[in-house]
């Protein structure tokens, strides 16, 4: 069990960083002009998606508490 926790730990701070690092291409992309709106959508859909899974991932660490 506790393995298990460690490796969605794990795999939680990989997706972090990833969607750290979209970010920052984001902000990279947006600065240049005229900027590639396809890769600025792809990048953003890409970070949406990284972000949902690091909603699940957090969800599986931390038990639901009903207060």
């Amino acid at each position: 069990m506790e393995d298990d926790h460690s490796k969605i730990k794990d795999k939680l701070n990989d997706l972090i960083n990833q969607h750290a690092e979209l970010d920052d291409a984001i902000e990279r992309i947006n600065e240049v002009i005229p900027f590639d709106q396809i890769k600025l959508q792809r990048l953003k859909k890409r970070k949406l998606i990284l972000k949902d899974e690091i909603k699940k991932l957090k969800s599986k660490i931390l038990p639901d508490i009903i207060a």
